[in-house]
């Protein structure tokens, strides 16, 4: 999933070998087969031998399957499923979705379902789970049924502590993929659904699917196949507001739109200023890519203190959930801010132009993530540009992002041992899972925020090398744009991405790329030249500015570049950075600050101790507790408090100025 991440020498494996659909004019069918079929099951551990599930074949599935999902039990956050799926008979094997889109992973939720029943012909018909594959349903299919019954439910979950809230008594946040099967041995754009929701009696939605009807809580929309289905959730909810931000199409056909559900009436209010700002991302994405890939677009927004928190792209639509006063009180949350520029960017990046070992022929064939450091790197890159150039936050605001960016990076000790290259490999073993020692072991926001600082340094080299008459704007429009309305998606290689740079300014862009990518052992540093051919140099302050402190939410508890930890509100050190001063002090996850200098512990203190020592020879003293453990260490350190921060470098060019501000027609 693609949610924006707030701050804290491997090859291309089978992305170099993958045939490229780059450029390709001709309709798309769907993505090719792979060649052998998924790993079957060994009949030795079964009471009967079972076929090997089917590999996806250019064949459409014959017949409509009839979905209808009632999504009405809010309160007990039960979404129940009943699918009519036309049939032949003989061996049928069902698929639950298990490579999500945007997720990079194999995350879907098969724990979550439960009570399936399957009936035909006026009896209930036996299913067997594989026992290789737990995503796979085996059930024979008796002569003379026609169609089978399918019915299921999703039990969502009452709070975030291991599942995201998608039900709460206010909205539903339906992403069709977590509650439906389909049959093996097709492509998902060769399977045909014709869904139908239920909601309670009053709600209104936002989805990208065509409504046929919408009567007494029953929606019912355009029959469309698999793939579409998956790629368009719905938000609805009691409190709902659908506001056009086109400039370019006004509300008509086509337009793009924010569909808005709130906790409470009274969050739905955007002012006019707020959605000018909106309308200028539109606007200013047509003057970055040049054509929309998409025919529609709507915006989901939650404003919500209860679903739990999304960041997700789709081709014609985003899932963005944002802070439940974030209309009314703007400008508390910049990360926020820049969560719908960033999902925006993804219909372009992503969705219709994707890396090709990610152009799968269903959502059951494993996907690969070596280009992830375009896919989403260059998205979070364009996402803060776009923020700034719409005017949702100031040119000051995203130098700060850039500054904590870059500060966490030249500060991980985790490149002496692991490449950027292999974070983005790595993320299929475990979906952003977490360990205690995020700086040395690396993770997911890396592929997000350094591959964004890549992307910088590149940008800042071609305005340089071009004496600023090309930029990165030109490689968005020549490798992201071109067929206005046409949202088919067509694969790139590490190839393609190196010749479109080229074409824009001749250089050794492969190189350029591998040695940033490939980069690790104790002399590797973060790719930070963008910052100086930017204009800007990275130093430290002891103080923060008004709109520093906006950027940095939590920046009271932040000594990661003092005494190498973060405070939580608790009072607990987490975040200790390997190789820092704490963890030099063998201070490692669990212990609690208790005291500062004999005096009771909190943040404030703590702060106030830092900066008391500077520039003098006492150490700073601190009690710590971790279980029936106590442990007093003394800090001989005398910096004071370090937050990152962009200094211009007097007497050259403002380019990341340049880079942030609003493009004109």
């Amino acid at each position: 999933m693609t949610r924006r991440l707030p701050a804290a020498a491997l090859a291309l494996l089978l992305a170099s070998a993958a045939p490229s659909a780059f450029a390709h004019s001709q309709a798309w069918t769907g993505p090719q087969a792979p060649a052998a079929p998924t790993p079957q099951n060994t009949p030795l551990a079964l009471p009967r031998a079972l076929p090997p599930i089917p590999a996806p074949t250019a064949e459409a599935y014959p017949g409509v399957i009839r979905y209808e999902v009632d999504a009405t039990d809010v309160e007990k956050k039960i979404i129940r499923v009943r699918q009519t799926i036309p049939v032949q008979p003989g061996h049928l094997v069902l698929l639950y979705p298990k490579f999500l889109p945007g997720n990079h992973a194999a995350t879907g939720p098969i724990q979550l379902i439960a009570g399936l029943d399957i009936q035909g012909g006026g009896a209930r018909l036996d299913w067997l789970r594989d026992t290789i594959d737990p995503y796979a349903f085996h059930l024979d299919v008796p002569s003379g049924v026609s169609e089978i019954t399918v019915d299921f439910q999703w039990l969502t979950q009452p709070d975030n502590s291991t599942w995201r809230v998608v039900m709460t008594p206010e909205m539903v946040n339906l992403q069709w993929e977590k509650a439906l099967l389909y049959p093996a041995g097709y492509r998902s754009t060769g399977i045909t659904f014709a869904p139908s929701i239920r909601l309670p009696q009053g709600w209104k939605y936002g989805v990208a699917l065509e409504t046929e009807s919408h009567v007494d809580g029953l929606a019912t929309f355009r029959p469309t196949d698999l793939y579409s289905l998956i790629d368009s959730p719905l938000f609805g909810g009691a409190h709902f507001q659908r506001i056009a931000i086109d400039p370019r199409r006004g509300s008509g056909e086509g337009a793009v739109h924010l569909n808005i559900v709130a906790d409470a009436a009274k969050d739905l209010a955007p002012t006019p200023q707020q959605l000018q700002w909106f309308e200028n991302l539109v606007g200013q994405t047509d003057l970055l890519f040049g054509a929309r890939p998409y025919d529609r677009y709507d915006f989901l927004v939650a404003a919500t203190a209860r679903l739990g928190g999304i960041g997700l792209e789709h081709h014609r639509s985003s899932e963005n959930s944002v802070p439940a006063d974030f209309f009314t009180d703007w400008g508390k949350d910049l990360g926020a801010a820049g969560l719908l520029p960033h999902e925006f960017v993804h219909a372009w990046n992503g969705k219709r132009q994707r890396p090709a070992d990610e152009l799968t022929a269903n959502h059951n064939i494993p996907t690969q993530n070596t280009l992830l450091w375009v896919y989403e790197g260059q998205t979070e890159y364009w996402g803060d540009v776009l923020t700034a150039r719409a005017g949702l936050a100031s040119k000051e605001d995203v130098l700060g992002i850039i500054a904590e960016n870059a500060a966490f990076y030249d500060n991980q000790p985790g490149r002496a041992w692991r490449p950027l290259q292999d974070v983005n490999n790595h993320n299929l073993l475990g979906y952003r899972t977490t360990n205690p020692y995020a700086s040395w072991m690396r993770g997911t926001g890396d592929y997000y925020r350094e591959s964004a600082l890549i992307w910088l340094d590149a940008d800042t080299l071609i305005r340089e090398s071009t004496g600023g008459k090309k930029s990165l704007d030109d490689f968005a429009r020549g490798f992201f744009g071109g067929d206005d309305g046409s949202w088919a998606p067509r694969g790139y290689r590490f190839e393609d991405v190196v010749a479109a740079l080229n074409a824009v300014h001749p250089h050794d862009w492969a190189t350029f790329l591998r040695t940033r990518l490939d980069a690790s052992g104790p002399d590797a540093r973060a790719p930070l030249d963008g910052l100086a051919r930017g204009g800007y140099r990275l130093v430290y302050t002891d103080s923060l500015t008004a709109a520093e402190k906006r950027v940095r939410d939590g920046w009271q508890r932040d000594f990661q570049y003092s005494l190498g930890f973060t405070l939580s509100s608790s009072n607990k050190l987490t975040g200790v950075r390997w190789g820092g001063r704490a963890f030099e002090a063998d201070i490692g996850p669990g212990w609690e600050l208790v005291a500062v200098n004999d005096t009771a512990a909190s943040a404030e203190k703590l702060r106030e101790a830092v900066s008391a020592a500077k520039g003098t020879d006492a150490p700073i003293r601190l009690l710590l507790k971790n279980g029936d453990r106590y442990r007093t260490v003394a800090f001989d350190y005398h910096d004071g408090l370090r937050y990152p921060r962009l200094e211009r470098i007097q007497g050259t060019p403002d380019r990341l100025g340049d880079i942030l501000a609003p493009r004109r027609r």
